[in-house]
């Protein structure tokens, strides 16, 4: 991106513009690429996905996740308004981007940002959040993801600064920004570029203890082969070892909850709530639940119990606890 009087000469644009895309129509243009909302989910830094999840996401294996929530439904509503807002507090003039933009070297790094700031080599980029999540945002602090996300739109567009405007809890907006840092782009791109390959190969990242990593293996492995067996390589032994250390942990971690929990019920004793000065902090409380008694159904209506009984199949992990 060159600098042309001071506006942003944007990068080459993907053929089709946004104007008049369709939802599904942009979904699709999204799983071309990686883009700003992906880029800290690819790296490993966003809380919410996982680069499987993203992989899964782009070679079509599952739908590409986009909220459909009511805050979904504000953030996209307010969107102007608050880019009216930055505007005006900041003395600034932004404009809106209708194209997907592309990396000039690499097409698969793509970028949809919100506004370009039009007489400064920067971007703007909005938030809604709620104020709970508003704890980690502030003048001089952003979370991770929208760090990654900035450096990865700088990545694309050769922009020097991303705006970053966050209504938090509908009633305060945080302006602030991150200016371009070129060491964290190098570390980012090689990461995008490592990914992208696992992309195009079809082969998946590297698994990690993520519920997606967990649900892509028991997609990919559903049955075994009876009596099959596997050679295991040499690092299968530290894993092992990791797993029976964690499992014990989490045994001594559930006994102590156990005991706590036990302690504090003796505490309640007929009482449904437990306050700590004026907040209250623990509740044991009377619950009614209705479940069908399967056992008792089975002895006494046995061809109704088999008419809509379903057998369900999976693969149960284990490890032998031994001496390697």
């Amino acid at each position: 991106m060159a600098l042309r009087g001071g506006e942003l000469t944007m990068a080459r644009v993907i053929a089709v513009s946004t104007r008049d895309m369709t939802k599904e129509q942009w979904l699709e243009e999204r799983r071309k690429g990686i883009g700003g909302s992906d880029a800290a989910a690819v790296a490993g830094l966003d809380p919410y996905r996982t680069p499987i999840q993203v992989w899964l996401e782009k070679t079509g294996q599952i739908e590409t996740r986009e909220a459909d929530s009511e805050a979904a439904y504000w953030g996209q509503l307010l969107e102007d308004v608050i880019a009216k807002e930055f505007a005006r507090r900041m003395g600034l003039k932004v404009r809106r981007i209708n194209t997907i933009l592309q990396h000039p070297d690499r097409p698969y790094l793509i970028a949809n940002v919100d506004r370009k700031v039009v007489g400064e080599d920067a971007l703007l980029e909005i938030k809604t959040i709620n104020a709970w999540h508003g704890r980690d945002v502030s003048e001089d602090k952003l979370p991770d993801r929208y760090v990654i996300q900035g450096m990865h739109y700088m990545s694309v567009t050769g922009a020097r600064r991303v705006y970053f405007a966050v209504l938090v809890g509908g009633q305060r907006l945080i302006v602030t920004h991150v200016d371009r840092d070129d060491e964290l782009i190098a570390h980012l791109t090689t990461i995008e570029d490592d990914f992208w390959q696992h992309v195009e190969t079809r082969t998946p990242p590297p698994v990690d203890g993520s519920d997606a990593s967990r649900d892509f293996l028991s997609s990919l492995y559903k049955e075994a082969e009876p009596d099959s067996v596997a050679v295991l390589p040499p690092d299968a032994t530290e894993l092992i070892r990791q797993w029976c250390e964690a499992k014990a942990v989490e045994k001594a971690a559930a006994e102590r909850r156990q005991e706590a929990e036990n302690r504090l019920k003796a505490m309640l004793g007929n009482r449904e709530i437990g306050r700590i000065g004026d907040l209250e902090v623990v509740t044991w409380k009377t619950v009614t639940q209705e479940r069908l008694d399967t056992q008792r159904l089975k002895a006494e209506h046995p061809d109704l119990y088999r008419k809509y009984v379903t057998a369900s199949t999976y693969r149960r992990f284990q490890i032998r606890e031994v001496e390697l």
